[in-house]
């Protein structure tokens, strides 16, 4: 491959970043840090940080990232360690289910969950009905504690991640050096918190990134159950008066330096170790058969995690399937009308057409601007090619809501991009919001497909004549084609259901995408939860028919594509 190539993929990609990554965070930055005088202040940090309020709000999105960070890493690891070491009664069958909070965002789950946990939800309605509680007793459980409910969802929709970077890091432990330790009377939870524990860090890490800045700017969950004492939603509460009021830009460059300080801190902590192992086959390692009683326990174990996490499904499911719930068990009675009113709705016809234009062209996008990268970052010689990986991967780091909060800063009247203002018209802007932030997963798809290619086929075909790119073309693209589809199919399914993007770009009807459909007709009076449900039912198929498809070809693979 030419240099004059590698260098063009390079200039472009950093030009592409430099002007949708790191212009609208500079935007947010001068927002925050410099006031109508262009003058450098910190006026607007010291009301911030002297308001009990937003002061208040920084709290809580610490504290519930630490929550969620704290259930994922609870649920996840635990599981991760069983499937890797034990063999027990439906371990395929579980390890899949495992992945199925993943096919439905979580404000989505939070509607099912509010229908079960309400005031007049089903949990109690059952105890009225076994007499633990007289008749017309209400409870709202998540009101009495909102902050718990918000992490315990949010948790539930994101350990996935933790348990698919948990087994691809313990699946690379050599087995050699637990036995070692064994040998030399390291055992039990001893010899996992002495040698297993360090050697997977590097993959808690890259887990916990994720999973960390997904709690700590979480926007849809707080949204559907009223929490307003976040700094997520004190934002978008803001955006109305983004114009005039810098407290919103200084709350996102909070946000902002918040995470990246954190994610900093963690990945000179954790992020940098590494660990020299010998193959596999150097010793006698794998899943090991159990006793009947403890892999049934093992079995009780996924299984009782798998119901919990797919309680907000559930909700979701049986009230886009009924005609009414309200103070009972179940349904009153049950249809399919909700169905065909989500695909028919006003509403959600549009939406349903605009996901698919905006997530089809950020897809194509991602797939193009992905191979590019990957090709210059693994098969050439350039310099400063690993630059070129870390852009590619830096949209991972940084929160949704703060990119598209600097989408609409640098976007408004007077800017330079005031033509793109979403107020007239999100197209564009979010098209290349959503191939920003997915860009990631093609990239270290494509990675992974070069490197386990062998760079001498491709040069074959050169020294018979064959051009560089036409080489490229015909002999590595089909034999990387699984990991282009898996890379492309997450990046699309994913673009598909994205939320902070869609909440805050999309900001006239005729433009929005499904999940802002969904909020919208959740808040809707009469029959509005049960079409925002069936909506969601929908999506739910959609992405779950993606993360089966992946699973079946990347396998344990699946976890390399959500590190940072």
């Amino acid at each position: 491959m030419s240099q004059n190539f590698a260098r063009s993929v390079f200039a472009f990609t950093a030009l592409f970043f430099a002007v949708f990554f790191l212009w609208p965070i500079f935007q947010i930055l001068k927002g925050g840090f410099i006031d109508a005088d262009g003058q450098f202040t910190l006026r607007t940090f010291a009301a911030i940080l002297a308001d009990p309020l937003y002061r208040g709000g920084l709290f809580n999105s610490f504290m519930l990232a630490c929550a969620v960070t704290g259930i994922a890493f609870a649920i996840g690891l635990p599981l991760a360690f069983i499937t890797d070491r034990f063999q027990f009664p439906g371990k395929m069958a579980l390890s899949s289910v495992v992945l199925v909070p993943m096919i439905l965002p979580p404000f989505v789950g939070a509607i099912g969950i509010k229908q079960i946990f309400g005031q007049y939800g089903a949990l109690n309605a059952f105890l009225i009905n076994i007499g633990v509680r007289p008749e017309g007793w209400t409870f709202d459980w998540f009101a009495v504690a909102p902050f718990w409910g918000v992490a315990a969802v949010t948790a539930l929709s994101v350990y996935p991640i933790v348990y698919l970077n948990c087994a691809a890091a313990l699946a690379n432990v050599d087995p050699a050096m637990e036995e070692a330790a064994q040998n030399l009377g390291c055992t039990g939870f001893r010899r996992f918190r002495r040698v297993t524990l360090p050697l997977i860090k590097p993959g808690l890490f890259a887990g916990g990134t994720i999973v960390f800045i997904a709690g700590f700017t979480e926007l849809g969950v707080p949204l559907i159950f009223d929490y307003s004492r976040t700094t997520s939603v004190q934002i978008f509460y803001g955006l109305k008066d983004i114009g005039a009021n810098p407290a919103p830009y200084a709350l996102v460059t909070l946000m902002l330096l918040s995470t990246t300080g954190l994610y900093a801190l963690g990945k000179g902590l954790f992020g940098r170790q590494n660990y020299a192992m010998m193959a596999k086959a150097s010793s006698t390692g794998g899943p090991r058969a159990l006793p009947l009683l403890p892999a049934l326990l093992c079995t009780a174990a996924f299984g009782a995690v798998t119901a919990l996490a797919v309680l907000p499904h559930v909700g979701v499911v049986l009230t886009a399937f009924a005609t009414d719930w309200y103070a009972r068990v179940l349904p009153s009675g049950y249809t399919l009308q909700n169905f065909e009113l989500a695909l028919g709705h006003p509403l959600t016809v549009s939406a349903i057409g605009n996901s698919l234009k905006f997530a089809a062209a950020s897809t194509l996008i991602d797939i193009v601007l992905g191979i590019a990268i990957a090709y210059v970052v693994v098969r050439s010689k350039l310099r400063y090619r690993g630059v070129l990986d870390v852009l590619a991967m830096l949209p991972l780091a940084v929160p949704g809501l703060v990119v598209a909060f600097g989408y609409l800063a640098m976007s408004q009247e007077g800017k330079a991009f005031a033509f793109l203002n979403p107020v007239e018209n999100p197209t564009i802007l979010l098209i290349i919001a959503y191939s920003v932030r997915r860009l990631p997963y093609v990239v270290r798809s494509a990675v992974a497909g070069f490197q386990q290619t062998s760079e001498t086929l491709e040069e074959a075909a050169q020294n018979l004549g064959c051009p560089p790119l036409r080489a490229l073309r015909k002999i590595t693209l089909p034999l990387i084609a699984a990991n282009l589809i898996a890379g492309g199919l997450l990046a699309f399914a994913f673009a598909m259901l994205e939320v902070s993007d869609s909440l805050i770009l999309a900001q006239k009807q005729a433009f929005y995408p499904i999940t802002k459909a969904i909020l919208e007709l959740f808040q809707m009076l009469g029959d509005g939860q049960f079409i925002a449900s069936a909506l969601g039912v929908w999506a739910m198929v959609f992405l779950g028919i993606c993360i089966v498809g992946l699973s079946i070809v990347l396998g344990k693979k699946l976890g390399a594509i959500f590190r940072v």
